[in-house]
């Protein structure tokens, strides 16, 4: 074999090759992606970005893992697609345009174009060409024409809901903008209010969202629980009580339905007060009279209510005054107005039983309302309820008819005498809520919506679409500028003027189908182009972290289903495997000042002067000499200001040595934390790779391997090779674990450095083992092992291709095959010697062989042997008396 002509530069400096390969890369299109038939697919996706100004070792981690995935898919074989774009839309953008008072658009783009840059630094297989940004009306044109063929189907509607308002401001404001109940901006409290928003149907999609989780059999079971719980299906009854308002012109005699869900029909003699939320008309009606219960209403307005605050905020309620007949026993329970009921979540009503229900319980014993015990404990035990509610299901007692069944007979008995009175229906409720997609900001895809003069509301023409966000404005911080754009909201439909929807989307709108418009970026006649999309969905191995196992993950599997409905994809799931990444943690550290301020010191800042015997920091000073309090490894984050920047490092180290550290400081799916020390070992590593094949390339042209004529030493290397060939395929394919797989690759060469080449086989064998190493290391360390396999002569079938369109390494079975083996002999427990043995020996030959070693023959040559335990493959035991 020739090694390349072209010798290798003494000393590794990625600075002088990463620039270089990846401008080759970029112009040959070497991951140019196009559908070809004849070959399997391979669709790898990581999440896309925020153009938030500058990567974080999150994204440089996340994208590694992706990319390591990609590459080696590719060696494999398959025809791979990387695409890489910007979740480009959203509130950040906006708080730098106020910040900065400008349009959020170039500040975002500006972004994009750094980001890019650096992305492309650390030599990422993207597809350029299919590049998008969800800020581009080429990609929201269909986001919206899609909204308007499911408001054609009756997926989309529009109500009433309740927001974040700031009333001095006048403007709706995110969760993240109420700082402890109060507008970020100027500390005016924020109101709950009602406002007209549009929703998308995902509850008609609930059960199959929750059926289908059970095909995702490559996707982690932490993942699929999560989303079961918050699809949270359950079997009730639907109860209706009847509320005597007292107002005999609604329905003529003063009696109005409440309907309440509950899971537990069996405790329904047990209601002794009915509870609704603030928002509920019937608290709404009841205040009008009532002053005191008016102002309750306006507190419990004033507050961030969410399912999160309902757990740990205190229970407050408030008597309506007026009563609800109970459906079976015809008694009469008050209404209450309470703050733990949310309007947003079933019917806004529930039926409080505080014999059996721990938070009634405490709202009961707080407000004096009775407790009404109907379910004693199963094992017949007595009924205690004196410091808190029975939650057991258990057998009927003070419940009429139903006394003495237990909880399946009783939930069947009365739902069938509720439904039979028509006063309830058995039901199945979930805890999924309909999607809101409406958001009160600017910086987002105008929802495509036009608000006609006789009050209709109807789709923008698909001939005006898309409606195109306008990007030459200035943010004030308060108003958004489609509110005050009068010439961009008036629309013509059928001729007649209507004023535009000035809500735009939800983010997650954007990030729940960018995946599938990769694979038709430049198809312009639709949505997307079927062939192209169903030749590369579903997605083979989707990438990204664990907080989005409910929210991105549950509406990316939403929208899936809608394209399939709309006979845009044959699939069912947008992706076959989810990897979720580890998050990348630093030591964090700060110091306190004369007020009591902490104050958070960069890492790259400060020298720890003490750890203890467990190698923990004890003392650390900050540049300033300044004792900081160190408070462990933590998230890198800028509150924590323990940030490491991608673009330092990189020039320090070389792109390829980020990719190792990040890949092989611990498994993908488990926190990495972030060692200096560590970052220079993986340098040094390269280095050192570097140093054997220029090594062995300086002892000139290698032979062509003769496996028939092998020495016992060439045939050892050899098997290790394909042995390291075996495990790091299996590392890659199955495992996804790249930090064994670097392991198993470093001890090869470990073997390797120790090899004699003083003969043509010697060096024909090490090549072997070199070129499978550079080989197995290319997905994670490319640009390197670019010029490594050159140097190597680059063959494959006798031809000469780079490292990126070359063939893994197939592990030879018959090499793994050994000859010999390697036999522990003992005499008493105690080993005396090591022989080696023909690998098919018989168990009678091995005993032989041992009891002959002139070792063992001195301690058994005035013995007698009493018993020979042979453990075939590995131990000889020789006991003597």
């Amino acid at each position: 074999m020739q090694l390349s002509e072209q010798s290798l530069p003494e000393h590794y400096q990625p600075s002088e090759i990463e620039g270089k390969i990846q401008q080759k890369w970029e112009q040959n299109k070497t991951f140019k992606a196009v559908e070809d038939a004849s070959r399997e697919k391979y669709y790898c996706l990581s999440m896309f970005p925020y153009p938030s100004g500058r990567l974080h070792m999150g994204h440089v981690r996340n994208y590694t893992i992706g990319d390591v995935i990609s590459r080696f898919q590719r060696m494999q074989g398959k025809n791979v697609l990387q695409p890489i774009g910007w979740d480009a839309f959203g509130l950040p953008a906006e708080n730098a345009a106020v910040k900065n008072k400008a349009s959020p658009a170039p500040w975002t783009y500006e972004n994009i174009e750094y980001m890019k840059g650096q992305l492309k630094m650390l030599g990422f297989a993207y597809d350029w060409d299919r590049e998008l940004a969800t800020c581009k009306p080429e990609y929201y044109r269909w986001e919206q024409w899609f909204f308007t063929k499911l408001y054609e189907k009756g997926l989309v509607y529009k109500k009433t809901s309740s927001v974040n308002w700031c009333p001095n401001d006048q403007t709706v404001l995110a969760n993240e903008q109420v700082v402890d109940g109060a507008c970020w901006r100027c500390d005016t409290p924020v109101e709950q209010k009602e406002i007209p928003q549009w929703f998308i149907k995902i509850t008609a999609y609930a059960e199959e969202l929750l059926n289908d989780l059970d095909k995702l059999d490559g996707w982690p079971e932490m993942v699929k629980t999560m989303q079961r719980n918050w699809i949270g299906r359950s079997e009730g009854v639907e109860v209706e009580f009847s509320v005597e308002t007292g107002d005999e012109s609604e329905n003529g005699n003063g009696i109005e339905p409440l309907h309440v869900y509950t899971t537990r029909p069996d405790t329904l003699y047990g209601v002794t007060y009915l509870a609704v939320a603030a928002a509920h008309p019937l608290a709404t009606k009841a205040a009008k009279s009532n002053s005191e219960l008016a102002a309750f209403v306006d507190e419990c307005k004033h507050s961030k209510m969410s399912e999160a605050d309902m757990a740990t905020m205190e229970k407050k309620g408030m008597p309506t005054g007026v009563y609800a007949i109970h459906p079976l026993s015809g008694k009469k329970v008050p209404v209450w107005v309470a703050n733990f009921v949310l309007m947003d979540y079933g019917t806004g009503a529930v039926m409080a039983v505080p014999g059996h229900d721990q938070r009634d319980y405490e709202f009961a014993t707080k407000y004096g309302i009775d407790i009404a015990p109907v379910v004693k404990p199963a094992d017949g035990s007595e009924l205690d309820i004196s410091e808190q509610a029975h939650t057991e299901k258990g057998v009927l007692f003070n419940s009429g008819e139903f006394d003495g069944l237990d909880f399946e007979k009783a939930f069947a008995a009365i739902t069938a005498k509720l439904e039979a009175e028509g006063k309830g229906k058995k039901t199945v409720n979930y805890r999924l809520r309909d999607w809101g997609v409406s958001r009160q900001r600017y910086w987002g895809a105008p929802i495509p919506m036009v608000n006609m003069p006789d009050g209709s509301v109807v789709a923008a023409p698909e001939d005006q679409l898309p409606v195109r966000l306008p990007e030459d404005v200035v943010m004030d911080g308060v108003t958004s500028p489609l509110n005050t754009d009068e010439e961009w909201k008036k629309a013509i439909v059928d001729g007649v003027e209507g004023v535009r929807e000035t809500d735009t989307f939800d983010t997650f709108m954007e990030s729940s189908w960018y995946y599938a418009r990769y694979t038709s970026t430049g198809y312009d006649e639709g949505m997307l182009d079927p062939e192209q999309a169903n030749y590369w969905l579903p997605v083979d191995q989707y990438i990204g972290g664990i907080e989005h196992a409910t929210m991105h993950l549950m509406y990316f599997r939403f929208f899936h289903k809608l394209l399939r409905d709309a006979g845009l994809v044959n699939s069912d799931e947008p992706a076959k495997q989810l990897l979720c990444q580890g998050m990348v943690l630093a030591d964090a550290f700060y110091y306190t000042d004369d007020k009591g301020a902490r104050h958070w010191v960069s890492p790259l800042e400060v020298e720890v002067v003490e750890r203890d015997d467990k190698g923990r920091i004890t003392k650390a000073v900050d540049s300033e000499g300044r004792e900081v309090t160190h408070a462990g490894m933590t998230k890198m984050s800028k509150s924590k200001n323990n940030g490491i920047d991608p673009q330092s490092m990189v020039d320090e180290y070389g792109a390829d040595t980020m990719r190792l550290y990040t890949m092989f400081a611990s498994p993908p799916d488990q926190a990495l934390e972030w060692q200096d020390s560590a970052v220079e070992g993986s340098l040094r590593f390269l280095r050192r790779l570097w140093k054997l094949v220029q090594s062995h390339q300086q002892k000139g042209q290698v032979a062509k391997l003769d496996v028939t004529s092998l020495n016992n030493d060439q045939k050892a290397l050899r098997r290790k090779t394909h042995e390291t060939i075996a495990k790091v395929t299996d590392d890659y394919a199955r495992r996804y674990t790249f930090n064994t797989a670097i392991a198993a690759v470093m001890e090869l060469l470990n073997h390797v450095s120790k090899a004699e080449e003083s003969s043509e086989q010697d060096r024909a064998v090490v090549q072997e083992a070199l070129d499978a190493a550079v080989a197995m290391l290319a997905p994670i360390v490319p640009h390197i092992c670019t010029v490594l396999w050159q140097s190597l002569g680059g063959l494959v079938n006798e031809e000469r291709v780079d490292v990126v369109d070359a063939d893994w390494p197939t592990a030879d079975k018959s090499a793994m095959v050994q000859d010999e083996k390697l036999i522990i002999v003992q005499v008493n427990g105690k080993v005396r010697a090591k022989i080696t043995v023909a690998a098919d020996a018989s168990k009678d030959e091995v005993e032989k062989l041992a009891m002959a070693d002139e070792h063992v023959q001195k301690f058994i040559a005035d013995n007698t042997v009493r018993k020979v335990i042979v453990v075939p493959g590995k131990l000889v035991n020789i006991v003597t008396n």
